[in-house]
């Protein structure tokens, strides 16, 4: 299967008056054509960095990405000019953010904003694209689309804005959809409404699928590939299927441990112990040892290397140094 996005030893970092904020540290994964790969976590592990190192939206002289490749479409990103990568940007690839009460411009009109994609890379009349951003509000479960492309954002509730970011990020069909968080507030029934129409046009146009979630019903329902990071690093990654029935490192195992099973009766939900170290104060080690119950003394001192330990399955973890790969 062809690749369609390249990460290698990423790392962006931000400069701050306590030090130094190693945001994403040396981190590396590929995303293949037609697959939708998710990257889950804890708040404040990377994950929306990731995103917006991607998307090149990583603002100076605080923020900075230090070192890597961002490999798109045999393309590094890095080492495009801001013109080449606005072009990229909403045509060959696309972002939903996380808020879409915040992410639309409150004074524009809904139609103006999906337009307005469609006339910069799709070089479309002014008519042709009003009569699409009509059709895209349809297609992603709205009606009377005819009186929402005059609506502006604060008259549509947050399910609806979040279907309007779609139509949106879909728009110029993009190779890849980077979708931050895109379920964040909105209850299970719009929930559901929303990774089904994600999937559906994922379907429908071979496009690949970048999922930022903390959300692990979300990564059963739509991922084919996981990754899991903490504190900036990825710990874990493999298949859906293999990650969630054989967890390797405490960390996932933990993740896993914390949801809640449908008739299941627990007397008290379980939570990984202790808090997410700070960025400021990261030594070599592993992260998460002063949180894992199988801490030993190397796990102090040194940090675990990303490592193949059965097949499609990597993982970041002292308690593997010795594990062999069957092939």
């Amino acid at each position: 299967m062809t690749t369609v996005l390249s990460i290698e030893h990423l790392s962006t970092h931000f400069s701050t008056e306590e030090g130094t904020v190693k945001a994403v540290d040396d981190i590396s994964f590929q995303v293949r054509r037609g697959e939708t790969v998710c990257i889950v976590g804890e708040s404040g592990c990377g994950k929306s960095i990731t995103a917006m190192s991607i998307m090149g939206l990583i603002e100076g002289p605080s923020g900075r990405i230090i070192e890597g490749i961002i490999d798109f479409d045999e393309r590094d990103l890095l080492k495009l000019s801001k013109h080449e990568i606005r072009n990229l940007r909403g045509n060959d690839m696309a972002m939903i953010f996380q808020e879409p009460m915040s992410s639309l411009n409150p004074v524009l009109t809904i139609g103006e904003q999906i337009v307005e994609p469609l006339i910069i890379h799709q070089k479309l009349s002014k008519k042709v694209a009003h009569q699409r951003a009509i059709e895209l509000i349809t297609e992603v479960g709205i009606a009377r689309a005819e009186h929402i492309v005059k609506s502006y954002p604060h008259e549509l509730s947050g399910g609806m804005l979040q279907r309007i970011m779609i139509a949106i990020a879909i728009s110029c069909q993009p190779k890849l959809l980077i979708a931050d968080e895109p379920t964040t507030a909105l209850d299970v029934t719009i929930q559901a409404q929303i990774l089904d129409l994600l999937r559906k046009f994922k379907d429908e146009s071979g496009m690949s699928i970048l999922l930022i979630t903390h959300d692990l019903g979300v990564v059963a329902e739509m991922a084919d590939y996981v990754i899991v990071m903490y504190s900036g690093k990825v710990v874990e990654e493999g298949e859906v299927e293999a990650l969630f029935n054989h967890p390797k490192h405490p960390y996932t195992q933990g993740l896993l441990k914390s949801k809640p099973v449908i008739h299941e009766r627990q007397d008290e939900l379980y939570s990984i112990p202790g808090q997410v170290p700070s960025p400021l104060e990261l030594t070599p080690s592993c992260y998460f040892h002063d949180r894992c119950e199988h801490c030993m003394s190397i796990c102090k001192a040194e940090e675990p290397a990303l490592k193949d330990i059965v097949p499609q399955q990597k993982v970041a973890c002292w308690l593997y140094e010795e594990a062999v790969v069957h092939v």
